[in-house]
């Protein structure tokens, strides 16, 4: 809990950084989840907002209860109703981190930093269903250009409510030979936070960076943990609204644009498939959920060009997903046939020098002998091996993902294939795993500790080269692995 002092310059801090004057503001709307820049192309970006009652979350809000849930049977909540982690007397809205969605409009200008180019969308209402988010693909950028943004907000009686301000560079056209620096993120949760005030230091450390963009490959938010237990469409909005409150996530989206894709624990719960449910909540609406919280593209996979000498490609591994407890075989998928195919297909016609993969799970590892639901465990043997020999005959290609609690750099000793693994967001939240004799002669690097990885594509005398570096939560690197083009 915040006392009040520091809670009320909370506020007034917000209110200088959004340009607006927190609490002294009149108007009964706000954006106390800033806004998220994403999707970014040579020409186009997504700006995401939504407006909020109130400038910042309910930090000063009442404790969850956690229901007698028998051990064992966490996998399955659902037995009880979702209200009961709420006390008697109270609301959704009373409780700790509480941030409720109000109506009104939003409007986006986006323009270059000289003032040219200047694109700005009509006033336009947010919409109650999506939890008062409202996303805007904004097109006909130039490449390589830093633009700034503003969105404007105003409430449902019309008078002007706080305006946030961010930027971004769009990337640079195919054929340019530019610097690129981006940074890849994964298993977050409020809870595992490692500064309670200000959120995961991991984003404070990367916005001193000055990325280029960020990937999250996943795990952005735990429904299955309890604090609340996420069983209901109403509670995953919570966790994703309580999140996304805290000024290190706030300020770093300002400036940093992101690509978000999903796993299972940010949209159902663990090793889930489609069908499923958690309690109330379904897997198609936890899919539609984690679309509506994040700057989204038109399919869940997708890749983007950024100059002569990188391209990367941004997996899903859930929509078309194979039940885990199917035998493995040829049939048996996580990426499904359409993605498996515009995947390998845009890989071979691609001849950028760099080739990054960021994808959810791993396919190489190792990972613990009791998992089964990704490519580098017996549980999809059969596509995993399909993948390493596609993946790994590709000239110039790494794999960078998400999934484990624990950094690491691997090379699959049957095709070469180099993985990079970033760790979660927070030391608290690393474990899990142990090296086992014999990982050695896959596992080159390991650490058990959060963090995140840049990769870096520069020339240097001309020569292209990219840079792998893991780091720990306060940036500093505690590995590098540079990388030469074959």
């Amino acid at each position: 809990m915040i006392c009040a002092p520091r809670r009320l310059l909370a506020v007034l801090a917000l209110g200088l950084l959004t340009g607006g004057p927190g609490l002294l503001h009149a108007a009964g709307v706000h954006q106390g989840n800033g806004i998220k820049l994403g999707e970014v192309t040579a020409d186009s970006v997504v700006v995401w907002t939504r407006l909020t009652a109130t400038p910042e979350a309910k930090w000063d809000g009442a404790a969850w209860i956690d229901p007698a849930v028998p051990p064992g049977q966490r996998e399955i909540v659902g037995t009880f109703d979702w209200r009961a982690q709420i006390a008697p007397g109270r609301t959704l809205a009373d409780m700790l981190g509480a941030l409720p969605g109000a109506p009104g409009a939003v409007r986006v200008t986006v323009a270059a930093t000289d003032g040219s180019g200047r694109i700005q969308t009509p006033w336009t209402e947010v919409a109650p269903e999506r939890d008062h988010t409202r996303q805007f693909p904004i097109g006909s950028l130039r490449p390589a250009t830093r633009y700034e943004v503003t969105v404007e907000s105003r409430d449902a009686a019309g008078a002007a409510g706080p305006t946030e301000r961010g930027s971004f560079r769009t990337a640079p056209a195919r054929e340019a030979v530019a610097t690129v620096r981006f940074a890849s993120v994964t298993c977050g949760d409020y809870p595992r936070r490692d500064d309670p005030v200000n959120g995961h230091r991991i984003y404070d450390a990367m916005r001193q960076l000055a990325l280029d963009f960020m990937v999250h490959t996943g795990d952005v938010e735990y429904y299955d943990k309890a604090g609340p237990w996420a069983t209901s469409p109403e509670l995953a909005r919570f966790k994703w609204n309580r999140l996304y409150a805290l000024p290190h996530l706030r300020t770093f989206h300002r400036t940093t644009p992101a690509y978000f894709t999903y796993d299972d624990h940010d949209i159902l719960r663990n090793d889930c498939w489609p069908g499923q449910t958690y309690g109330d909540l379904t897997f198609d609406e936890g899919v539609r959920i984690f679309h509506e919280q994040t700057p989204s593209s038109r399919l869940p996979y997708r890749t983007v060009r950024y100059g002569r000498d990188l391209q990367i490609w941004i997996t899903e591994g859930r929509v078309a997903r194979s039940p885990n407890t199917d035998p493995d075989g040829p049939a048996k998928t996580i990426l499904g046939p359409v993605q498996k195919a515009w995947l390998k297909q845009t890989i071979t016609e691609s001849d950028a020098t760099f080739k990054v993969l960021l994808s959810p799970t791993p396919y190489v590892g190792p990972d613990r002998g009791n998992k089964r639901d990704n490519h580098a465990n017996i549980g999809f043997k059969t596509e995993g091996d399909e993948m390493r020999r596609f993946l790994g005959a590709q000239p110039n290609l790494i794999i960078v993902n998400g999934d484990r609690h624990w950094q690491y750099r691997s090379i699959d000793p049957d095709t070469g294939l180099r993985e990079f693994g970033s760790g979660p967001s927070s030391d608290v939240h690393a474990g899990g795993y142990t090296p086992q004799p014999g990982d050695e002669a896959v596992q080159k690097f390991f650490r058990l500790k959060g963090g995140f990885i840049t990769v870096t594509v520069e020339r240097v005398n001309n020569a292209p080269r990219m840079i792998v570096r893991h780091h720990d939560v306060a940036g500093a690197v505690v590995h590098e692995t540079p990388i030469a083009p074959r």
